[in-house]
């Protein structure tokens, strides 16, 4: 579809009826350091089995008739060094997670300064899927699931940042030096279970207790990984909004460098690598989707939102190209 014909089509969301949950503050607040015994309960073992290429379900895998002697090793081994972790305090945890007044315009998000709405902080962009879709099928945008501008609605964005990661290095080197190369992977592979448990952790906080839309949760670990809970958050460079260089407002809002100590490199990358950053969506309707292809149309409205050159777009959306753009 064009562009115009995918945003006449968008969801329809009875904002009239609805009533954005107010968070209990707006700007930022530092969480400078988690407790890595609050994680443990949030970690999703399976795509730590999933980055040593067992393939399966957790804990089933443990025992399964072929593989299962295997990864019940791995796991022993990785719940050692765990208690090691956590003990000796080889890592630490910290984040950044904030909330501001907000309103959708189009694909794009703006956030204000404060309640009165008046002045613009900064707009964030997003793109809307265009593919052919079923009659009924609406085209989404992550920005559908922010009360419109012209709504009358008080919404609001949240916004987060966390690592597990800090402090690495030191062991990562220690192992290295000893060419023990198994325990080198095997924590930076911890790493990264316990930063997405990090976000995992904040999240249902931000639900429950500092957003309150949803203060009476109680979910298993299991349900918090099926995504059972309302609300999403979505990360920069995935399917939902796969601009990378999204991350570099998300850096600005938060003060993500200063505050939390996680670094952009010149690619978006995060380091630590053991990082989670993304948006907080309270909407009991926002869900998760691929944007997938999109045109050319949308590439030059994204462009000019974006105040970047159409080459410089097509570059990072490569992936998301519906068209083959003219070669240099």
């Amino acid at each position: 579809l064009s562009l115009l014909e995918a945003r006449a089509n968008k969801p329809k969301i009875d904002w009239a009826g609805y009533e954005p949950p107010k968070p209990a503050f707006t700007g930022d607040k530092l969480f400078s350091d988690i407790p890595l015994t609050a994680l443990l309960e949030y970690i999703d073992w399976m795509p730590f089995f999933n980055a040593w290429e067992f393939h399966g379900k957790f804990p089933a895998i443990l025992s399964d008739s072929v593989v299962g002697d295997a990864a019940s090793s791995l796991y022993a081994d990785a719940q050692a060094m765990l208690d090691k972790v956590v003990a000796e305090k080889w890592l630490r945890a910290a984040g950044v997670i904030g909330f501001f007044p907000a309103a959708s315009v189009n694909e794009d998000i703006e956030l204000y300064t404060d309640e009165s709405r008046s002045a613009v902080l900064m707009d964030l962009h997003h793109l809307r899927e265009q593919k052919g879709k079923p009659d009924r099928m609406p085209h989404y945008c992550l920005a559908d699931f922010i009360a419109p501008r012209d709504s009358g609605k008080q919404d609001y964005l949240g916004a987060f940042a966390v690592t597990a990661g800090i402090g690495i290095d030191e062991h990562v080197q220690r192992f290295e030096a000893d060419h023990d190369d198994y325990s080198s992977i095997l924590l930076k592979a911890l790493a990264d279970r316990l930063a997405e448990a990090a976000a995992e952790y904040m999240h249902a906080r931000v639900r429950k207790e500092f957003w309150a839309y949803a203060a009476s949760e109680t979910l298993a670990n299991e349900q918090l990984i099926e995504e059972r809970y309302d609300g999403i958050r979505p990360a920069p460079g995935y399917p939902a909004c796969p601009d990378h260089t999204e991350k570099g407002l998300l850096w600005q809002l938060l003060n993500v460098e200063s505050q939390a100590g996680i670094t952009l490199t010149d690619s978006y990358a995060m380091y630590p690598t053991a990082a989670v950053s993304g948006f907080y969506f309270s909407h009991p309707e926002s869900r998760y989707f691929a944007v997938g292809k999109i045109g050319r149309d949308q590439v030059e409205d994204y462009a000019g939102r974006k105040n970047m050159s159409v080459e410089t777009v097509e570059r990072w959306l490569a992936a998301n190209l519906g068209y083959e753009p003219p070669r240099a």
